[in-house]
């Protein structure tokens, strides 16, 4: 069917049948369909909708569009497993999680992406680190999930390539903020890697894309409805974004931190709580736990007992880090040349924060990306981070900048002074766990 009768059909509100979509996705890979002529379809589907049924479609035609990882002939110990975020500011859970379900059990092939806008990505966070491969070979890969039992690495341009180039469309298009067109954006990739299950960390609040429960809601159901539908069993879990999780942002100040959370020097209670949580729903899923509170156990154990350390250790290794980054962080990961505390100016409690906002003063650092390409400094980002209802003295430090230059430092510093609030009365307390779907 040509081009423009497709495009007719969802601009004029109709459904579109599987043969129309599969058309459509074949034409991106292969070329056929023009920028305008797939500009114009993703436009459709932003205004017009989309159905559950058409999301499941364009879901699995994007997900065979390439690729698509079978396990079975890798000798793999367990079930293969994997969590996904949509993004938040200080979100470094997998850098946790994926050694954690390595050492209860699991096999974690994570596919991550690189930051935009103002979260910061998973890979930028791993580049960090001296010699580690975010695009190893599938050798290395294979020995990295047999060592490891985890890998952290990014989207090969073998993985669902019709999604890379309509995200790049909707991009430019100002049709990025589609739940549908998300839905199977993040699922084609995570369906293409071979997954027995998945959990989804969908944030909610000033700091997430989703800054309200109802869309998080509506996000968070569409992606178990249209993964389940696709095959792969999912479970989700709205958390809190309305403040910075953990206490640093930065790419290898969250390295630094996730580090020390699996060594135990310093676990930040809600990103301990989040952690745990996805953590154990992953092994219930994946069949190693029998409920949750026997899931919560072993991860408590794994964490104890150094083995969750020992598992990102070697992922680190098998991909070409230091043996001995978990002994000696500081000297393998860089540092700014200046750290400028941030401080309070007056007693209270911390009422309230823009978390977005803080994110974009961490890309302002340089911490980030302001286009694809830019480069980003590992080294620049907040650290000692305040949490909301902590009570605070005149003096106290909010934060620590780490910056590359000294104005850089105070720029951010006066910033941050505007996107905190110190208020006399603590504020209610929210929990980080928001609301969990199984199905």
């Amino acid at each position: 069917m040509l081009a423009q009768e497709i495009i007719r059909i969802k601009r004029d509100g109709q459904t579109l049948a599987r043969s129309h979509i599969d058309a459509f996705v074949r034409g991106l890979v292969d070329g056929s369909w023009s920028e305008g002529q797939a500009a114009a379809l993703a436009m459709a589907m932003f205004l017009k909708g989309m159905s559950r049924a058409e999301t499941v479609d364009l879901t699995l035609a994007m997900t065979h569009s390439g690729l698509v990882m079978d396990w079975r002939t890798a000798h793999l110990h367990g079930p293969v497993l994997d969590k996904h975020s949509t993004g938040g500011v200080g979100d470094k859970v997998s850098l946790m999680l994926a050694p954690i379900v390595a050492a209860c059990g699991g096999v974690v092939p994570m596919i991550s992406g690189r930051g935009l806008g103002h979260t910061g990505g998973t890979l930028d966070k791993l580049a960090s680190i001296p010699g580690y491969q975010c695009a190893p070979d599938v050798p290395t890969l294979h020995r990295a999930l047999h060592s490891a039992g985890c890998a952290i690495i990014g989207q090969t341009a073998e993985l669902a390539p019709a999604d890379r180039r309509l995200y790049a469309i909707r991009d430019v298009t100002a049709t990025v903020e589609s739940v549908p067109l998300i839905t199977a954006s993040i699922l084609s990739k995570k369906l293409a890697a071979g997954l027995q299950a998945l959990v989804m960390d969908v944030k909610v609040g000033n700091g997430a894309f989703a800054d309200s429960f109802d869309m998080a809601t509506t996000l968070a159901e569409s992606l178990v409805q249209v993964a389940n539908g696709a095959g792969l069993p999912t479970r989700a879990w709205l958390t809190d974004m309305n403040q910075v999780l953990g206490s640093s942002c930065g790419n290898a100040l969250e390295v630094m931190e996730a580090i020390d959370f699996l060594t135990g020097q310093w676990r930040e209670p809600r990103l301990l709580e989040v952690t745990r949580t996805l953590s154990a729903e992953l092994l219930v899923m994946g069949g190693l736990a029998g409920n949750d509170a026997q899931a919560l156990q072993q991860v408590d154990a794994a964490l104890r007992s150094g083995r969750a350390l020992e598992q990102f250790a070697r992922m680190v290794t098998a991909l070409g880090g230091p043996t001995d980054l978990c002994e000696h962080p500081g000297h393998y990961l860089p540092k700014a040349p200046v750290q400028l505390p941030v401080l309070a100016p007056h007693s209270g409690f911390v009422a309230g924060m823009a978390t977005r906002d803080i994110g974009l003063a961490v890309v302002e650092l340089g911490g980030g990306r302001r286009q694809a390409g830019d480069t980003i400094d590992a080294r620049v980002g907040l650290s000692q981070f305040v949490q909301l209802g902590q009570a605070v003295q005149a003096g106290a430090v909010l934060a620590v900048v780490h910056a590359a230059d000294r104005g850089a430092a105070e720029q951010a510093r006066r910033s941050l002074l505007t996107l905190l609030q110190i208020a006399p009365q603590a504020p209610a307390s929210a929990p980080v766990l928001v609301k969990r779907l199984l199905a």
